[in-house]
C-alpha cells in the first residue's frame, strides 16, 4: 500500500471540492447517516477439511485475531475465520463482497451464502443475532476475501421497526460503463442512489431503511477507473447531502486538480462535480457514501445504536430477557458446506439463488 497522507485542508478556498483529506484507517470514519465502514482484504491460503486455512493458526490470538498476520485475519472464528453470532439494534449493515463468500446465518430464520459481487442489506431494527462467517472451499489455492461492510443508522422512528433482510445478487446491480476521450474505461456500480439519468432503476432498500426516504439522497457506489481514465463524479441532488470518497486501491489519483499519493477518505462538497484521474499505473478504485443527515443524537454500545443512554439499557435489558428471537443453529459460527452455489434462505423457508450471469441488468456504454 502506498503510504498515506497526512490530514489536510484541501485548499484556502471555501468553493473547493474537497474539504479535507485523511489518511484511511480501521474502520474508516464517516459522516451522519453512515455510523462506519469496515474493509476487509483477507489474503487467505488454502483450505483444510474444515473450510478454515490449511496453516498453523500459532501465534494468533484467537477469537479476538485483527493482527493480519501473513495477511489474513481470523477476526472471532477458532477454525474458520469470521464473526460468530452477536446481536445488533438500531441500524443496518450493507455488506458488499467483492471476493471470497460469506455464511449469514440468523435469529430470524435466515440464512445465505453469498459473494463475487453480491450485497447484503440486513435492517436490524429492534433486534437480530447474526453469524458471518467466511469459509474457505478451495484445498489447492489461495482463498482470497475482499469486503466492506457498512453501517447505516436508523432515524428514532425506525430503530424499532421489524428486522428486514434482503439479498442485491451481483447480476443485479446496476453498473455504468463510461468510456473517455482517450478511450479509457470507468465502470461504477450502483448499490443504493441514482446515477444520472439512467436507464435502469436503482434497487429498492428495504422499507423501514433511511435510504428508502425519497429526500435521504443515500448513495452507496464503487468506482474502478482504468490507468489513465478520466471521470467526473456529477453533484448530489439533495440539499444538505453529506458525501465522503474513499480511495482504497490504486496508486495515485487526482481529484478535483488535487493529488492524492495514498489512500484516503476525502469530504467533499456535495453540490460540486468532482473530476477523478487514475494517474497511477494501475486500476484505481473508490467507494463513495452520501446521504443526507439524520440529525438525531447517536448513542452506540458496541453492537447496539440508539439516541438515549435509557434505550441502551432498554435494549440491554431486552437482549438478555429475549436473545432478540433466540439462536436456533448447532454452534454459533454455523457454515453452509462445500458446495460453493450462493443461495440465500429467508424466514419462513422460500428460497432464492441468482440468476445465471449475464441476465442482470446494466447501464449502457456512454462512450
Amino acid at each position: 500500500m502506498p503510504a498515506t497522507p497526512a490530514t489536510t485542508s484541501a485548499t484556502d478556498s471555501a468553493t473547493h471540492p474537497i474539504l479535507q483529506v485523511k489518511p484511511l484507517g480501521f474502520p474508516w470514519a464517516t459522516l451522519d447517516p453512515f455510523l462506519f465502514c469496515v474493509y476487509h482484504d483477507d489474503a487467505y491460503p488454502r483450505a483444510n477439511a474444515q473450510m478454515g486455512p490449511d496453516t498453523s493458526l500459532a501465534g494468533r490470538n484467537i477469537g479476538q485475531d485483527f493482527e493480519r498476520k501473513d495477511g489474513w485475519s481470523m477476526y472471532h472464528g477458532s477454525t474458520v475465520p469470521g464473526f460468530p453470532a452477536h446481536p445488533h439494534r438500531g441500524f443496518e449493515t450493507v455488506t458488499i463482497v467483492r471476493k471470497g463468500l460469506v455464511d449469514h446465518s440468523d435469529s430470524l430464520g435466515a440464512t445465505a451464502r453469498f459473494g463475487r459481487g453480491d450485497v447484503q442489506w440486513l435492517t436490524a431494527g429492534k433486534g437480530v443475532v447474526h453469524s458471518e462467517m467466511f469459509p474457505l472451499l478451495d484445498a489447492k489455492n489461495p482463498n482470497p476475501l475482499e469486503l466492506f461492510q457498512i453501517w447505516l443508522n436508523l432515524p428514532a422512528a425506525g430503530k424499532m421497526a421489524d428486522p428486514h433482510f434482503t439479498m442485491f445478487w451481483s447480476q443485479d446491480i446496476p453498473r455504468q460503463v463510461v468510456t473517455d476521450d482517450a478511450g479509457c474505461t470507468t465502470e461504477v456500480a450502483v448499490i443504493a442512489g441514482r446515477l444520472g439519468d439512467t436507464e435502469a432503476d436503482p434497487l429498492a432498500p428495504p422499507p423501514d431503511s433511511w435510504a428508502a426516504q425519497a429526500d435521504a439522497d443515500v448513495a452507496i457506489w464503487t468506482v474502478r477507473m482504468a490507468p489513465g481514465a478520466r471521470w467526473t463524479l456529477p453533484a448530489a441532488t439533495g440539499s444538505g447531502t453529506q458525501r465522503q470518497l474513499y480511495f482504497f486501491k490504486g496508486t495515485s489519483v487526482s481529484v478535483a486538480g488535487q493529488a492524492i499519493n495514498g489512500h484516503a477518505a476525502m469530504t467533499l462538497r456535495a453540490d460540486a462535480a468532482v473530476e477523478l484521474a487514475n494517474s497511477g499505473g494501475d486500476e484505481a478504485e473508490f467507494l463513495l457514501l452520501q446521504g443526507k443527515p439524520i440529525g438525531e443524537p447517536v448513542v452506540q454500545y458496541g453492537p447496539f445504536v440508539m439516541n438515549t443512554q435509557a434505550e441502551i439499557a432498554q435494549t440491554l435489558a431486552d437482549y438478555q430477557r429475549t436473545q432478540f428471537g433466540g439462536w436456533s443453529f448447532a454452534d454459533d459460527a454455523p457454515v453452509h458446506g462445500r458446495e460453493p452455489a450462493r443461495f440465500a434462505r429467508y424466514p419462513g423457508g422460500r428460497e432464492e439463488k441468482p440468476a445465471e450471469a449475464g441476465a442482470g441488468t446494466s447501464f449502457k456504454d456512454l462512450s
